[in-house]
């Protein structure tokens, strides 16, 4: 991290705590990604087959507004999933315009692997840190994002204007 606040000093100046989380959600995506390689996946893909495992067969539209990724992110993704044989897409019995998502009965295996992997970047994140430790920083990050969370609706004028 030292060498980022070296290359913006303005900005650990202006926003250290905006500027640290900037930096680590970077280093996590990164890993994150490395993770998710080996398992076949791009980052985002474990989140829609997250919800497809927990949901089951879910419309696209919901997929989307579930998984909080761009629309056009969501249908690559599911384009990727689908030639990989995790989910299959078909067209809503109640609703013939709109498409029905589900994981695959061959993607059962992959669960246990995400899970695994998710858990396995867990530790790396957190390791040094005792349970205490880990509880607050789970507590801080959830107000951070509670705080965040309105500025992520397209409604809000975030630019004060």
């Amino acid at each position: 991290m030292k060498s980022d606040s070296a290359a913006c000093p303005g900005l650990t100046v202006g926003g250290p705590v905006s500027h640290s989380l900037s930096v680590v959600a970077r280093l996590h995506r990164i890993a994150a990604g490395r993770v998710l390689r080996c398992l076949g996946l791009y980052p985002g893909q474990e989140f829609v087959m997250m919800r497809l495992w927990e949901a089951g067969p879910v419309r696209q539209s919901e997929l989307i507004k579930a998984v909080g990724l761009d629309p056009s992110t969501v249908t690559k993704s599911l384009q990727r999933l689908e030639q990989a044989g995790h989910v299959r897409r078909r067209p809503d019995p109640k609703d013939r315009r709109a498409s029905l998502v589900e994981a695959t009965e061959e993607s059962g295996a992959l669960r246990e692997r995400v899970l695994g992997a998710w858990a396995d970047l867990e530790e790396r994140t957190l390791a040094g840190l005792d349970e205490r430790e880990r509880a607050e920083l789970l507590r801080l990050l959830e107000k951070v994002e509670g705080n965040l969370c309105p500025m992520g609706d397209e409604g809000e004028d975030v630019c004060g204007g």
